[in-house]
């Protein structure tokens, strides 16, 4: 459903803030309804946004996705809309871009989606899954996605799994040791990091599971990631209210201060701009990468 006089109606609402911390743009009251992810389309230059509406493991068919312009207006609030257009789409948390199509995390599916038109293109769904989250997709067209399981204890059914082209899925790490895993990236190596939103690691496994590395943060409740040219990593926290930028060195240094519940958050590598949705705020942040 296209909305036409939603952008200007966004835009009323859109809010500026300067001074110490990092240039900001606030967008609010603009409709968003618990939204989880943003993700830079760059081929587009446009923001999508992911927004549950609803429970969060809620099979009710109404979550939806939004496009937003670079300088903050809402152009198509429900531009894909589970329950319109034949779409399935429940509660969409992380979503990736490859090659034209849109992934989805959406509960116990990947669902994907023709990138131009939003028209749906199938779904794999994993047996046994309870909170798909965050996903990456490589460039052979394997997906990696996490389940954080029950979000409010680390429990059994946490899990990493890999799903091959033809929709097979494998667990490559699994239970409660991963510490409900959330935001999920490639390295420039090739190998999977994760960040827990049970704690505050940052753990960097091989594609087959194998731990190589894990460094803890000086906060936890760790939701979005992202990774920079540089091999800088981007990870939001629930519980500094923030967004940190992890070194190579391991050095750690706020890039992004006082945003609640930020949850999936993007990057606007054009414009050097950190994309953060405020999940229980019903907000989106625009925020200058310092």
């Amino acid at each position: 459903m296209n909305l036409p006089c939603r952008a200007a109606f966004g835009a009323f609402f859109l809010a500026a803030v300067g001074g110490a911390a990092s240039a900001q743009t606030v967008i609010k009251d603009a409709g968003f309804a618990l939204p989880e992810a943003m993700r830079y389309d760059a081929a587009n230059d446009r923001y999508l946004v992911a927004n549950i509406n609803g429970e969060p493991t809620g099979f009710d068919n109404n979550g939806f996705i939004s496009i937003v312009t670079p300088d903050g207006k809402v152009s198509n609030l429900k531009w894909i809309a589970g329950g319109e257009r034949r779409v399935d789409l429940h509660a969409p948390k992380g979503m990736a871009i490859r090659q034209g199509v849109l992934y989805v995390a959406d509960i116990i599916a990947v669902r994907m989606f023709d990138l131009a038109s939003g028209a749906p293109m199938g779904a794999f769904e994993i047996a046994g899954a309870q909170f798909l989250n965050d996903l990456v997709v490589a460039a052979d067209g394997t997906i990696y996605v996490t389940d954080t399981g029950d979000l409010a204890v680390d429990g059994p059914t946490a899990a990493i799994y890999k799903i091959n082209q033809q929709g097979q899925a494998t667990a490559i790490a699994r239970g409660p040791a991963l510490k409900r895993p959330n935001g999920i990236a490639f390295d420039a190596a090739g190998n999977i990091v994760t960040v827990t939103f049970g704690g505050a690691e940052v753990v960097t496994r091989r594609p087959d599971g194998t731990v190589l590395d894990t460094k803890t943060l000086p906060q936890g409740q760790l939701d979005g990631l992202l990774i920079l040219p540089d091999g800088s990593k981007l990870i939001s926290s629930w519980e500094g209210k923030n967004v940190v930028r992890l070194r190579p060195d391991g050095t750690t240094q706020v890039v992004v201060d006082n945003v609640e519940a930020p949850a999936a958050i993007g990057f606007d590598s054009k414009r050097q701009k950190v994309l953060i949705p405020q999940l229980t705020l019903n907000t989106l942040v625009i925020a200058d990468l310092k």
